[in-house]
């Protein structure tokens, strides 16, 4: 689903226009994007929860010509489901 068509259905669920849909999802996005930067989380109990973890520095390898080079670390984000999700995904 794309940015477009997820708006498209809030509005529709919600009986908002598509402008006031658009608004709602890019404060949303917005919300996620600033607690995330200032290494927070963000949790939705039984839906899942978003945070931000350091990776190691690691060696890696170029497929194509074999070099050893360092990959740096970094900050990524990752998204733990939640069991009411994961059970509704599954059935």
């Amino acid at each position: 689903m794309t940015k477009k068509e997820f708006v498209e259905k809030y509005a529709e669920k919600t009986g908002v226009s598509k402008k006031d849909a658009l608004v709602h999802l890019d404060s949303f996005l917005n919300i996620v994007e600033d607690t995330l930067s200032n290494d927070g989380t963000v949790q939705f109990i039984g839906w899942g929860s978003f945070e931000t973890r350091i990776t190691k520095e690691r060696i890696g390898r170029n497929p194509k010509t074999g070099v050893e080079t360092t990959i740096p670390s970094r900050r990524v984000v990752k998204f733990k489901v939640g069991k009411l999700l994961a059970d509704k995904v599954n059935k």
